[in-house]
């Protein structure tokens, strides 16, 4: 009679298993992602390059132009961080033609294109991060720093560079 009791706690406890158990791409389509095209770069240079099981990503960012606290809002940059993340996803795709080849995020740079008084640069980056987080579960946790600086490549609001490893 004990055990049928303990039963429901173990069938609660495997529900997060379950839902982490998704491939990344199964994750986005749950959230109604959609990747866009993978761009060209504007410059001269690749938009990743692979060193051993190292996948390095160029900066990249969205199509939300401005300076956050003085042009945009938090919430704004929040959101031009996560479009970011999206396109991220994309370029990550295209270079490894199946996400659940990634073992795990690494390091991610955020910048943050922001007027002089404003401070909440973390907060901003946080719509990457949170949705990496979403996509990849534990495997997208990564160190991070998140900067302001004092403009980007034709105003973009963020740009994001990311370092994953790969499954060998």
């Amino acid at each position: 009679m004990k055990l049928i009791k303990f039963i429901p706690v173990l069938a609660l406890l495997c529900i997060p298993f379950v839902a982490h158990s998704q491939t990344p791409e199964q994750q986005l389509e749950r959230l109604g992602v959609a990747l866009p095209e993978v761009g060209v770069p504007i410059a001269n240079y690749v938009k990743w390059r692979q060193v051993g099981n190292l996948l390095y990503l160029s900066g990249t960012g969205p199509k939300i132009f401005g300076k956050v606290g003085e042009d945009l809002t938090e919430e704004e940059g929040y959101q031009a961080a996560r479009e970011t993340g999206i396109e991220i996803i994309a370029i990550l795709k295209a270079a490894t033609g199946d996400l659940s080849k990634i073992k795990q995020f690494v390091k991610v740079l955020g910048m943050v294109n922001s007027g002089p008084d404003f401070t909440k640069q973390p907060a901003v980056i946080n719509g990457f991060s949170d949705l990496i987080v979403e996509v990849f579960g534990d495997k997208g946790k990564h160190a991070r720093s998140a900067v302001g600086v004092a403009a980007l490549p034709n105003n973009m609001a963020v740009e994001i560079e990311v370092i994953v490893e790969l499954i060998e």
